[in-house]
């Protein structure tokens, strides 16, 4: 007897849909809004004004008080120095002047000071060291003055004297002082160094400083 023929099974055919499928339409981002820009308008070009020129003022003349009647050969100046940490605690600077060429007083900003009777704007008022302005320039020297060594330090503007400071001391204190003037620098600076040389110290409690 023959042996069946067997057919070989074919697999069932998967319907498969020819339409592409459907995919949701991508969120597409707003435009972004538009910002009107000002228009841009050069402004003019503006001349600039020239720096005011500044002037000193020049301070009023001080008044000086009348000198006594037979006053003292000299007279003390007692006072706090200028550099108290370079000094030690409880001391005061004294100078002393001739009453008949210089007054005890204050200058126009409340600081005591000394002023020349007979040759004007001549001043002494103690000071301390300070920055100065581009236009000046200041020469530094190293000299004793009467018994006292100084640090001298002149300032110049445009060549011309404008003041002098007098840095030094004793064992006990270091102070400054400015000598200023407006006219016969040469014979202020050397009245004033009279003064300045004969610069001492005493205690605090002996010390009659101006009121």
């Amino acid at each position: 007897m023959p042996a069946p023929v067997l057919e070989p099974t074919v697999p069932a055919q998967k319907t498969v849909d020819s339409a592409p499928p459907v995919l949701p339409s991508p969120t597409l981002p707003e435009p972004a809004p538009t910002i009107a820009m000002p228009s841009v308008v050069p402004s003019p070009t503006s001349t600039p004004e020239p720096e005011p020129t500044l002037t000193e003022t020049p301070l009023p003349t001080l008044e000086l008080p009348t000198a006594a009647r037979n006053p003292p050969a000299l007279q003390a100046w007692d006072g706090e120095p200028t550099y108290p940490g370079d000094s030690q605690p409880g001391y005061f600077f004294r100078l002393f002047y001739n009453p008949e060429s210089w007054a005890l007083t204050t200058d126009n900003f409340g600081s005591p000071a000394l002023g020349h009777r007979t040759i004007n704007s001549c001043l002494i008022v103690p000071a301390v060291g300070r920055g100065l302005p581009p236009n000046m320039n200041v020469d530094h020297d190293q000299r004793k003055v009467g018994a006292v060594d100084y640090e001298v330090n002149t300032a110049y503007t445009d060549g011309a004297r404008q003041f002098v400071t007098y840095l030094g001391g004793d064992a006990n204190v270091f102070t400054g002082f400015e000598v200023s003037f407006q006219e016969e620098a040469d014979l202020c600076l050397e009245e004033a160094e009279r003064v300045l040389g004969t610069l001492t110290s005493l205690q605090a409690s002996e010390a009659t400083p101006i009121p």
